[in-house]
């Protein structure tokens, strides 16, 4: 994911106007500013681009989760269902907030499956969490469906869709919150930072509450002499993030461009050959084209198939065996690793609440990541996309 790929004068521009000025803090100091606060700046050209009615600025796409979460309320004898198949930000969040993780199977939108979702509710369930993985879209029409039936409050996931949209719907607005990531290798960067959308206003006033230890933002009052509904914690995004933000969504709409005139290529290259298939996009002009996913017939095949495209040096990313990615690798959490003596998260839960992962425990998951390949794209592949087609072709021919 390519935001790295263009960072150039604008962003320079941007933050040597800040370091100017000589405030670094998103708050307070107007007059030594000068009256320019750039996050503020980031999170209005942010909700306008997506439709949102509020926007808060974060510290990162963890931060993001987080915060949402505590904005609804959810903690401790609380559970929280995600997919098995995210960055382990997304369960790190939920466990760190009190809450369980509790993991959906994926379909072949290799997003949230809506009937596994069903499946997995309880009295307990206070969140979804549905990931938009590897740039496109979750069906989001159908988990709203779900979520609604329940009156469960939804949180997309959309780290690795910036940009994206269904049916010309933004991602990221169709639940309570979207949270987003703007991390190294995100669409758009900021090197670290995040992004938190919503259009319910005491939601929006919550998570600004917590992202900066409980202040109430009250403009009547100098900082530090507030009122506090409740604490909360430092998430706070910062002045030159703010300021790469600015500069880096004004080229989205490039970057978004040449992602999927690459994606294309490589899709034609692939689209020939007998026994490839593709994930489903439900709204194929909304794909981000961050990644090009696709399986073959069986995992014999898919990793044979990979064999050649790694000795071509062009391998594809295989996910099923990949540590950060997928419920069945993640062993901190299936064996229940901590950092805390008392074993907490995964001790000390309300009575017949345990927290027991079995790698086995996603099988529909295991039988599409087995099968699957993943190619990640770029903005600048001119000199890549000959290499992976000849190594495309090869794989093809000894398949």
């Amino acid at each position: 994911m390519p935001g790295y790929e263009v960072l150039g004068t604008e962003e320079k521009d941007l933050v040597l106007d800040v370091l100017s000025r000589g405030v670094l803090f998103r708050y307070e100091f107007p007059g030594e500013r000068g009256g320019v606060y750039r996050v503020e700046e980031f999170e209005k050209a942010f909700a306008l681009r997506t439709g949102a009615r509020f926007a808060l600025a974060v510290s990162s796409g963890t931060a993001a989760l987080k915060v949402a979460l505590a904005a609804l309320g959810v903690g401790p004898g609380d559970e929280v269902i995600t997919q098995g198949f995210t960055f382990v930000a997304t369960w790190e969040a939920i466990l760190d907030s009190g809450a369980a993780p509790v993991f959906a199977e994926i379909d072949d939108t290799l997003c949230m499956d809506p009937q596994d979702l069903e499946r997995k509710i309880t009295p307990r369930t206070r969140a979804i969490i549905p990931v938009h993985m590897l740039g496109s879209m979750a069906n989001m029409e159908a988990l709203m469906d779900v979520a609604r039936r329940h009156s469960i409050p939804v949180v997309e996931d959309t780290a690795q869709a910036c940009g994206g949209t269904l049916y010309g719907k933004a991602l990221g607005t169709f639940g309570s919150c979207g949270t987003f990531s703007f991390d190294s290798v995100k669409t758009i960067t900021t090197g670290e930072g995040g992004m938190v959308l919503t259009d319910d206003r005491e939601l929006y006033v919550r998570a600004s509450e917590y992202h900066d230890h409980g202040h109430d933002h009250n403009p009547d009052l100098p900082r530090g002499l507030e009122g506090r509904r409740f604490f909360g914690m430092n998430h706070r995004m910062m002045e030159l993030q703010g300021a790469l933000g600015l500069a880096q969504l004004g080229k989205l709409d490039e970057i978004l461009k040449r992602q999927r005139a690459n994606k294309k290529l490589l899709k034609d290259c692939l689209s020939g050959i007998e026994g490839v298939t593709f994930r489903r996009i439900p709204d194929p002009e909304g794909d981000t084209a961050t990644f090009l996913s696709f399986f073959l017939p069986s995992e014999a095949q898919a990793r044979s198939f990979n064999q050649v495209l790694q000795r071509e040096g062009s391998a594809a990313v295989y996910f099923f065996e990949n540590t950060w990615h997928y419920y069945r690798k993640w062993e901190h959490l299936l064996e229940k690793k901590t950092p805390f003596k008392s074993g907490w998260p995964f001790q000390g839960r309300p009575e017949g609440m345990r927290l027991e992962f079995q790698p086995e425990a996603l099988p529909a998951s295991d039988e599409l990541m087995r099968r699957m390949l993943v190619i990640p794209i770029n903005n600048f592949m001119d000199d890549r996309i000959p290499k992976l087609r000849s190594a495309i072709h090869r794989a093809a021919a000894e398949m």
